[in-house]
């Protein structure tokens, strides 16, 4: 089977990078061939005059044309007609997380039935139409438990989607921290395949699927697939699970009903065939190497308008952590420094039925360590955000912002691979606020560097 790729919400690239090794700028002439991008999509709604990311993409890699000759690489993936796709034996993407990111709480998440979510609709589309042998997709952790309303509908509504076409599931909850990368980003992998493939015959016939699913041979094979033979036990190893603690589900048979009804504890480690679930919660066995933040950082020198101008840092002596503000505000300036904005707080609030308390917020480190890994980097990194990062400079000890070539690094991205933008043809320097929200948005490239040699094994066999 030839190794042909489809990449879906692909943002500047990451899964393009990742398949093809690519650590340079200098290497996609010559890596960008071991797995062939046959098609991609790339739309952001929200950016009104130009697609950075999509003409980043393009400046990097070219852009790709349907089978009428046409570039519908860049609309709205809603609107593009799937029929008209090249084919392709892999389709990967990064689907849109807003409604489930960490930026903002899971109580307020509207899943799938919100804006965002309703783009995997748009995935099925595709699985229909093309039935793509391989998928491997990306999302932020939390879609194993949304919506908070009804506990892990919104995976179960995407296995079954996979079951209905007639695909088995794979899925792990991977921080890349644990297996030694230099972000401490937890994201969910889902890796599925056609139940009539030489790799997927391999796994079914491994669980050994009976009518009465329950019985113990039944749940050994599932730990084996799971912690020993499977997709992401083979590229992410975990320690021994008792196989008592794995759990047993089957999905409705219809969509509506899912949605209605269906509720389940989805652990971070899994299985779905034939619409049976087995699941269980992993712990990672890695001892290898370590990649710190400190490693990824610039060590010579850096544009004076990444510093911070002491005035921005603190409003008092820098040993103080807390600021109580229950008997009155602060003033505007002491309020706009990156001290207080990352200090404890207790502050006056008021509830919508009138009822006032004192919310409290605790304290986080203002410069982040460099012996570990990078904090999980949101859209809002460089603005005047709590999570931002905050870094002691290599070179002269200084307070500053990253970068974004270290913000491209801590994503495994090569090096400036967003600097420049093709836009109408035109060579054109990225903005640094959409360099950085680029990397916000992307996944950790490494994971799936590490990904790519079995995935070449499995899809060469077919």
């Amino acid at each position: 089977m030839n190794k042909t790729v489809c990449e879906l919400f692909a943002g500047v690239g990451g899964f393009r990078c990742g398949l093809n090794h690519i650590h340079s700028s200098d290497e996609i002439k010559e890596k960008d061939k071991n797995w062939k991008t046959v098609w991609f999509s790339q739309w952001e709604p929200a950016d009104k005059k130009t697609q950075w990311a999509h003409d980043c993409y393009v400046y990097n890699f070219g852009t790709c044309l349907d089978n009428d000759g046409n570039d519908t690489t860049n609309i709205n993936i809603e609107e593009v007609d799937k029929t008209k796709l090249p084919d392709f034996s892999l389709l990967v993407g990064g689907f849109p997380c807003q409604d489930y990111s960490v930026a903002s709480s899971l109580a307020t998440s509207k899943g799938l039935e919100g804006k965002k979510g309703v783009l995997w609709w748009s995935i099925r589309e595709t699985l229909e139409v093309k039935k793509p042998p391989f998928v491997l997709l990306e999302n932020v952790d939390r879609l194993l438990k949304s919506p908070a309303s009804q506990r892990g509908r919104d995976f179960g509504i995407i296995l079954a989607c996979f079951r209905d076409e007639g695909y088995t599931v794979e899925w792990r909850v991977i921080n890349a921290a644990e297996y030694g990368y230099q972000q401490r980003r937890r994201r969910t992998f889902i890796f599925a395949y056609k139940n009539e493939l030489k790799y997927a015959k391999d796994v079914i016939n491994r669980i050994n699927y009976i009518e009465q699913y329950g019985d113990e041979m039944h749940r050994q094979s599932a730990a084996k697939m799971i912690l020993k033979e499977g997709f992401f036990a083979r590229t992410f190893p975990v320690n021994d699970v008792d196989n008592k603690k794995i759990k047993i589900e089957k999905l409705p048979s219809g969509i509506g009903e899912l949605s209605e009804s269906f509720s389940f504890g989805f652990e971070n480690s899994g299985v779905m065939i034939d619409g049976v679930i087995y699941t269980v919660k992993t712990v990672p066995n890695y001892h290898g190497k370590q990649i710190t933040l400190g490693d990824v950082m610039d060590q010579g020198d850096v544009d004076e308008k990444y510093f911070i101008p002491e005035e921005k840092l603190y409003y008092t002596y820098p040993d103080i952590t807390h600021s109580d503000e229950s008997m009155g505000k602060l003033p505007k300036e002491q309020r706009q420094t990156w001290q207080y904005l990352k200090g404890a707080k207790k502050l006056p609030r008021k509830a919508k039925n009138g009822h006032e308390y004192v919310f409290s917020e605790g304290a986080i480190p203002m410069i982040d360590a460099e012996d570990k890994p990078a904090r999980t980097m949101l859209t809002s990194e460089g603005s005047f955000s709590r999570t931002t990062h905050i870094v002691k400079d290599k070179k002269t000890g200084r307070i500053r912002l990253l970068t974004p070539t270290e913000a491209e690094r801590i994503q495994g991205f090569p090096t400036n691979h967003t600097k420049y933008a093709l836009v109408s043809g035109e060579k054109i320097e990225m903005p640094v606020n959409k360099r950085r929200f680029m990397m916000g948005n992307a996944l950790v490239v490494n994971l799936i560097e590490q990904m790519e040699p079995l995935l070449d094994e499995i899809v060469c066999r077919e």
